[in-house]
């Protein structure tokens, strides 16, 4: 009976190539498939790019579609299609990996495919290997100390806009990724929270397009750009 392979979900950082952990760069080059998500729309990957220089020439890189969408019926199927397909790699003996941006367990395409092979291949020996957030990126960007002492930090995401940020109490600092859309209403509750004004975003952090926003409602005037995110602070 053939052994079988195992996978490793791989967190590449936020962008900037050198931040890839010495452990990722390891597993990346034993790969003998490289498996990344990539919207329905396109199928660019930014993770893939960022890891190309670690990539063996041997290695096959394949995308996984996931369309952007709110039907968990369709999201669902397109979850159980590409878990399938890597339990097929992992069938077949190959060291497997999945690359997502930032941190696997954090707002990670990585999560479903987690969820999802463990009910299709329950026996699937899986590797998470961590990245560097993109909020940890931005505050070292920005000599900004997220929390220290007694202080709270919120983690949330700006996709839908600013409720979850109305909801604060006792948090006194809060990372906001995937702030690029909704963005009236996220300053709106910024606002009401007293937190607007200690606030910086930063997009494509790390990166050649690079853009610090020192005024928050200087987002508003912009296009929406998925690569944006917010630090702010009572």
């Amino acid at each position: 009976m053939n052994k079988t392979g195992k996978l490793y979900g791989v967190g590449v950082g936020p962008g900037d190539p050198e931040l890839i952990t010495v452990k990722a760069v390891r597993v990346i080059k034993a790969a003998d498939i490289i498996f990344t998500a990539a919207s329905s729309k396109n199928s660019y990957s930014l993770a893939v790019d960022i890891a190309s220089p670690y990539i063996s020439e041997s290695a096959k890189i394949e995308t996984l579609k996931f369309p952007m969408t709110k039907d968990e019926i369709q999201a669902e199927a397109a979850w159980t299609d590409n878990a399938e397909k890597i339990a097929r790699a992992l069938t077949r003996g190959w060291t497997v990996v999945f690359l997502t941006l930032g941190d696997p367990v954090t707002y990670s395409t990585f999560g479903y495919i987690l969820k999802t092979l463990k009910q299709v291949m329950p026996q699937a020996d899986i590797e998470t290997v961590p990245g560097i957030t993109s909020f940890h990126a931005a505050a070292a960007r920005l000599n900004r100390i997220l929390v220290e002492g007694e202080e709270s930090l919120l983690v949330t995401s700006g996709a839908y806009g600013g409720q979850q940020i109305r909801q604060l109490q006792q948090v006194k600092n809060i990372a906001i990724v995937k702030a690029y859309k909704n963005i009236p209403d996220i300053n709106a509750a910024l606002k009401e929270a007293g937190m607007h004004e200690k606030g910086v975003a930063i997009a494509h952090c790390g990166r050649e397009k690079e853009t610090i926003f020192n005024d928050l409602d200087d987002l508003e005037s912009r296009a929406p750009d998925y690569w944006t995110l917010i630090l702010a602070a009572k």
